[in-house]
Order: structure tokens, then C-alpha cells, then sequence
């Protein structure tokens, strides 16, 4: 059973990881100065690719063989990761950093809509309210109309859609493919991508800076995925969750301070809606997680102890 001390540290972790993966989006926009998107997204994958290669190569995490089924959702997972990458760091690079995070915070709501659509999970009128009620606060952010909108706002939700499509498949992998591997694949498809992109907009000589920040970004999203492996290990999934939505603070903090940018008040509104909902969704969940294990042991034949708390630590993954 997860205890109450675990929890805490896995929400402190995961309030890192989240600081990770915005500072890694901060050094991303800010080297938009210098380099084209192509060449970001080419060094940032080869860097992280190699790292998390010989990683996965020492601890024997590595998969190059993982049956046609496996192979096949790696395959489709690669492509929604590569879709995102382009769709976020294209956004990233032509509106303000809080902007498109805020839009991102959607992601929760869309893949549990998604999952009910298309995988056939349970989804109650509360929890459809408030994805209803997470896209009104979506269209304050992105305001589609003449006055207030950036077109690369369609960008960061085309990203939304691209990491649900990765998300959704990833659930289809069986347990015995490592998370190194899968995100080896992942850095290497993003890397090939920033090749392709790369004839589209000639690269550019660096500057020490610019390395540096290329180089942060790099380290960064290998450490935002390190820590969020590790908070997978230790926290209970519906208690950690909603300690995602501190990437938004991080991004308001960072937005001011690196860049000067701070939203307009429907922005900032549209994003307390959609982390608002979001948390909400998080908590429904997690209760009808329990209400359904609880209903299931009433029913059950009696179990020693140990093995009750085993199956309650089971179902954590699917809350």
C-alpha cells in the first residue's frame, strides 16, 4: 500500500519533473533567436537519444525485437510523439511561452475523453460536464476571433491531439517493453524529423549561448522523464496527477522573468478553467476507481491481508 510519506515525495517529484519539462520548453524558445526549428529539434533528439541510448544499453533496457504487435504501437506512439514535437516547439517559437502551456493543460481532459470514445472507457456525466466546461475555458485561451488570436494557438492543439494519439497507444503496450526503450525510439523519431525540416530552413552557426541552451534542453527533458518514471514507482497515480498543473506556474514564472510575457486576462481565466476541470476529472476518477474496487471485494471470497493489498496496489495504474 502507498503510504501518506510516499505520496508527498512523489508529488515533490513530480512537481520537479514538471519544472524539468517547462525550463526544457524556456530553452527551446529561447533558442528561437538563433536556429531554426529543424535544427532545435535535431540536436535536442540527438542528444537525448544518445543519452537515454546508453542508458537503456547499460541497464539492459534496451529492445530492438519486441513482436510485430509491440513494434507496431512503438511505431504509432514515435509518430504521435514526432507530430507533437513539431506541433508544441512550432507554437513555442511564435506565441508566449504561458500561452501554450496553458493549452497543453487540455491534454488530461482530451485523453480521458478520447478513452472513452475509442478504448470504451467508462466516462459519467460529471466528468463529461467537466470536459465540457475545460473547452469553454480552452476557447478563452486560444479566443478564435480577429482580435487576441495567434494561429500557432491551433498548433499547441494539434499538440494536445498528437501526445492523446501517443498516450492511447502507449496504454496498448504489454508490460514487458521498457519505458527506456520506448523512449529512445521517441528521441531518435524527433531527431529524424529536425533532418527532415532541416532542407526547409538552412541551419545556422551557434553561438556559445545558444549551445548552452540547446545543451539545458537536452538535459532537462531527460530528467522530467527520469523523475516522472520515478514518481510512477512510488506515488499513487490519482494523489500525483494533479501536481502536473504546477508546469503552469512554472511557465507564468519563467514566461515574466526570461521573456517579459505575462497573459491577458482571459488567458489566465481560460487556464484556471481548464486546470480547474482537469483536477476535478482527476478526483472522479480516482473515487470511481475506488468505488468499483470497493464493490469488487464485497463480492469476492475472503482474502488474506496481503493479498487485498496487493490488489489495491494493482489498480493504481488504471486510475
Amino acid at each position: 500500500m502507498v503510504s501518506a510519506s510516499d505520496n508527498m515525495r512523489a508529488a515533490g517529484l513530480m512537481t520537479l519533473a514538471m519544472a524539468c519539462f517547462t525550463l526544457n520548453d524556456t530553452c527551446m524558445k529561447a533558442v528561437s533567436d538563433e536556429i531554426p526549428i529543424g535544427q532545435a529539434l535535431f540536436i535536442r533528439g540527438g542528444m537525448s537519444g544518445v543519452v537515454i541510448g546508453i542508458w537503456a544499453y547499460a541497464t539492459g533496457a534496451l529492445r530492438l525485437h519486441m513482436g510485430t504487435r509491440n513494434s507496431v504501437l512503438v511505431g504509432l506512439r514515435t509518430l504521435g510523439e514526432v507530430l507533437a514535437a513539431y506541433f508544441f516547439i512550432s507554437a513555442l517559437f511564435n506565441m508566449p511561452l504561458a500561452n501554450a502551456t496553458a493549452i497543453l493543460q487540455a491534454l488530461p481532459l482530451v485523453v480521458t475523453l478520447a478513452g472513452a470514445l475509442f478504448m470504451g472507457e467508462p466516462l459519467g456525466w460529471r466528468r463529461i460536464a467537466a470536459i465540457l466546461v475545460g473547452f469553454v475555458g480552452v476557447m478563452l485561451i486560444v479566443r478564435p476571433g480577429p482580435e487576441g488570436f495567434n494561429i500557432y494557438a491551433l498548433f499547441a492543439l494539434a499538440a494536445v491531439l498528437s501526445v492523446t494519439l501517443r498516450d492511447l497507444v502507449t496504454r496498448g503496450l504489454t508490460e514487458d517493453v521498457p519505458s527506456l526503450s520506448v523512449a529512445f525510439y521517441a528521441s531518435v523519431g524527433v531527431m529524424v524529423l529536425g533532418l527532415v525540416l532541416s532542407p526547409l530552413d538552412p541551419w545556422q552557426s551557434m553561438s556559445v549561448k545558444a549551445m548552452l541552451q540547446i545543451t539545458g534542453s537536452s538535459l532537462l527533458i531527460i530528467g522530467g522523464y527520469i523523475l516522472s518514471i520515478e514518481v510512477m514507482r512510488i506515488g499513487e497515480i490519482g494523489f500525483v496527477a494533479p501536481f502536473r498543473y504546477t508546469g503552469m506556474l512554472w511557465a507564468l514564472a519563467m514566461g515574466f522573468i526570461v521573456f517579459g510575457e505575462w497573459p491577458a486576462f482571459p488567458t489566465m481565466l481560460g487556464a484556471s478553467i481548464v486546470v480547474a476541470t482537469g483536477i476535478y476529472t482527476f478526483y472522479r476518477e480516482r473515487k470511481v476507481s475506488r468505488l468499483q474496487l470497493a464493490e469488487q471485494c464485497s463480492v469476492a471470497p475472503a482474502q488474506p491481508d496481503n493479498v487485498a493489498l496487493h490488489s489495491d496496489h494493482a489498480e493504481q495504474p488504471g486510475e
